[in-house]
């Protein structure tokens, strides 16, 4: 794929940062570049929306995007919402899941959300940079001064076995971070969370679900194409991603 310089036509003009390389999150012996938008420059959802569509996430207040030399191996993916079905799979997901309650509302930053964190970092992230965090990083990684972000908890009998951080624009849900309890893998609440978003965007009238960046040759990323349809941002435009492997049990 090529690569071509951010479309900010018809947008205030951006001032961009691209970082020094650093070893790559996501595939092994690779380094990465991120480009981001200076921390300085003012922003708002509206502003944040338009970015979101080309390419850009945000983590805290920063909004970023990977911009590395001879590489575009992370592609921006998002569901469109209108027709979207539940695959057989994605349906024994929602029945396994009947006995739990939903609740959401504004980011609540307590210590009972900080410890689930905590623990799922230390189950998936164990041997990286993300393992065992503090308080403040976690704060400030699902914090936003400018964007309305909402925590998602699903609970069994009181006890919170998920929670999933969205922010909600004006016609978008984008996922930024789901963490969950690492003994209940058999519910598969990833795949759960993300049936629960399509269905709220699916109530209240929005077009897609942002789900970040899809990375074919990555096994923790790759999964994001059992969702469909789905769409990706290749050459400065969305175009359909059709599933790339058999649909198997959902994480």
């Amino acid at each position: 794929m090529t690569r071509q310089p951010p479309d900010t036509h018809g947008r205030q003009t951006l001032e961009l940062l691209l970082s020094p390389p650093h070893a790559c999150g996501y595939l092994p012996g690779l380094l990465a570049n991120t480009l981001h938008v200076h921390p300085a420059q003012p922003m708002d959802m509206g502003q944040f929306e338009y970015l979101l569509s080309t390419g850009f996430r945000r983590s805290g207040n920063l909004v970023y995007r990977p911009w590395c030399s001879g590489c575009a191996a992370c592609v921006p993916v998002r569901i469109r919402v209108s027709g979207f079905e539940t695959s057989r799979a994605q349906r024994r997901v929602i029945r396994r899941n009947r006995d739990l309650t939903i609740h959401t509302g504004g980011p609540d930053f307590s210590d009972e959300h900080f410890e689930l964190y905590r623990r799922y970092l230390n189950s998936r992230h164990g041997d990286g940079p993300m393992a065992e965090p503090d308080y403040d990083e976690f704060t400030d990684f699902l914090h936003s001064d400018w964007c309305a972000v909402r925590f998602v908890d699903f609970r069994l009998q009181g006890r919170l076995l998920q929670t999933a951080v969205i922010d909600q624009l004006s016609n978008a849900l984008s996922a930024v971070y789901t963490f969950f309890d690492p003994e209940e893998s058999r519910r598969s609440l990833g795949t759960l969370a993300v049936l629960w978003e399509v269905e709220m965007a699916r109530q209240m009238e929005l077009s897609w679900i942002y789900l970040g960046y899809w990375i074919a040759d990555s096994a923790k990323m790759c999964y994001k194409t059992r969702f469909q349809p789905l769409e990706a941002y290749i050459n400065r435009r969305w175009i359909p991603l059709p599933e790339t492997e058999p649909e198997a049990k959902p994480e």
